[in-house]
């Protein structure tokens, strides 16, 4: 505690509010990427299934998804947008002078953002009014903008952790830029390949939660059986993969980043042999509280031996690396993150041993209860990936060239401290809005599929049909499935 003290009395009083109002925002924002990127995706595969399979059932899954995928967008332009606000607002410093090396990353972000709301606007607009191929063909651009988009802001963080690609004058000033050095970093692969199947993991688990609990509450239809195993089976297949994809992530900071290694593992001192420690706290003193001490398992992880040498925090000075509670913080956000990722690996072989015995899911309802709060699992490892990345690399925003308190604004801490209250009392408005309108399209989604069921009448999930001009209205059955009842949906906004 002492040490933080220190460290706080030695930086601008504008700089704890600048990173509290930025950690915020970014954290708020992150919630709901997994699915700006992957819904698309996972919606596609539904409404392929759908025409392949001439699936009235996959028709009503894909339509509704695509609708809770515009609504998602929407609340995204919000928080994304303030979020490029920000870093020029809060980080002057950074931007002022480095904007012209990494700064491209925001610009095919920005691109992409502008395409992905073009490309969503013609899929829901293609809904009875395209023929069946050829608004799905439309349609699959989509997930490519969503990789694009992360593409760019991916790259932009990965140049922050390892930047390259340019000179420094007689001033200190970056000069003869190389673009493409500054967008391939050495870091650009490993993040940008562990950001990407964490959305997709993230989203599927999410999607087939929603599916999972009304598995549990008895709803046993074709509804809810597809609406929960296409989903489970992409984040399923892709647990494993992203397990080697972090490996070598983590390995990657090992060589690029050996100081920010050292806060993610605890490891005070340059040493072999080095112990790993699940969890625990590090003190000012370099000694480690709590936690599961694994003797050389860290040296074994870094290099695949335990006389691997791996850098401890004391190999630069202590201006130059986190402080004991930023390594605990990082530290603990990485053990988290890799539990997680453990035991999705492990519902994910049950899912799988029971799909290849029997081809048929799990009987156990203790497996839907662990995939009912998969979803959520993931959106708590997603914070801590990021919480890893960006507090494993203090006190640098820019790695090694420029420190966060020499980019901080210059405005006043009392008026970013009401600049944060008012952004949380904002975003408390916008969730409650976005959450609203899902449970009410939920809400209408069931009445529809209850009067379905009442009616007895078993029309395709649009009107007529479910393609072509809007010529008369709706029935008041519309959106209805085969089989429909009550059971259809036990919250089929997702």
């Amino acid at each position: 505690m002492l040490s933080t003290a220190i460290h706080l009395a030695n930086t601008p009083p504008q700089l704890l509010p600048a990173r509290e109002l930025m950690a915020f925002t970014l954290a708020s924002h992150i919630l709901l990427v997994p699915f700006g990127v992957a819904l698309p995706f996972i919606t596609l595969l539904m409404h392929y299934r759908a025409l392949r399979r001439n699936d009235a059932v996959a028709h009503l899954l894909a339509r509704r998804w695509s609708a809770v995928m515009a609504v998602q967008f929407a609340i995204g332009i919000v928080t994304g947008t303030v979020l490029s606000f920000e870093f020029g607002l809060l980080w002057p410093g950074m931007m002022g002078r480095w904007g012209d090396v990494f700064g491209l990353g925001f610009g095919v972000e920005a691109w992409a953002f502008f395409l992905e709301a073009v490309l969503i606007a013609i899929y829901l607009y293609g809904w009875r009014r395209l023929k069946p191929w050829t608004h799905f063909w439309l349609g699959v651009p989509l997930p490519l903008a969503a990789l694009l988009g992360s593409f760019g802001i991916v790259a932009a963080n990965a140049w922050m952790n390892t930047p390259q690609g340019f000179r420094l004058d007689a001033q200190g000033n970056p000069v003869e830029v190389d673009v493409r050095q500054a967008v391939f970093t050495p870091m650009f692969g490993p993040e940008y390949w562990h950001f990407v199947v964490a959305m997709f993991m993230t989203a599927g688990y999410v999607v087939a939660g929603v599916y999972a609990v009304g598995w549990l509450r008895g709803r046993r239809d074709h509804y809810h059986r597809l609406g929960f195993t296409l989903p489970f089976t992409v984040a399923a297949v892709l647990t494993p993969v992203q397990f080697v994809i972090g490996d070598s992530a983590a390995r990657a900071v090992f060589h690029k980043q050996p100081v920010k290694f050292a806060a993610m593992e605890l490891v005070w001192k340059t040493d072999t042999h080095v112990p790993e420690y699940m969890f625990g706290r590090l003190n000012s003193d370099g000694t480690i509280s709590g936690g599961l001490k694994i003797p050389q398992l860290d040296s074994i992880l870094a290099g695949f031996k335990p006389s691997t040498q791996v850098t401890g925090l004391t190999s630069v000075p202590a201006a130059d690396r986190p402080t004991a509670v930023q390594a605990t913080i990082a530290h603990w956000a990485f053990d988290i993150m890799v539990t997680v990722g453990s035991v999705l690996i492990l519902l994910a072989l049950w899912y799988g041993w029971c799909w290849l015995r029997r081809r048929d899911l799990p009987r156990s309802r203790w497996f839907f209860r662990c995939a009912a709060v998969a979803g959520v699992a993931c959106l708590v490892t997603v914070e801590c990936g990021w919480i890893t990345t960006e507090v494993g690399h203090q006190p640098w925003i820019v790695y090694h060239h420029m420190r966060v308190s020499e980019a901080v604004t210059t405005t006043r801490a009392g008026s970013l401290w009401a600049m944060l209250g008012i952004v949380i009392v904002v975003y408390v408005a916008v969730f409650g809005a976005f959450l609203a309108v899902v449970l009410k399209m939920r809400t209408r989604w069931r009445i529809a599929d209850e009067g379905s069921a009442t009616a007895g009448a078993e029309p395709p999930p649009e009107t007529d049909t479910p393609y072509g001009p809007r010529s008369e209205p709706e029935p008041t059955a519309a959106g209805a499935a085969p089989g429909g009842g009550s059971d259809h949906t036990p919250g089929g906004a997702s």
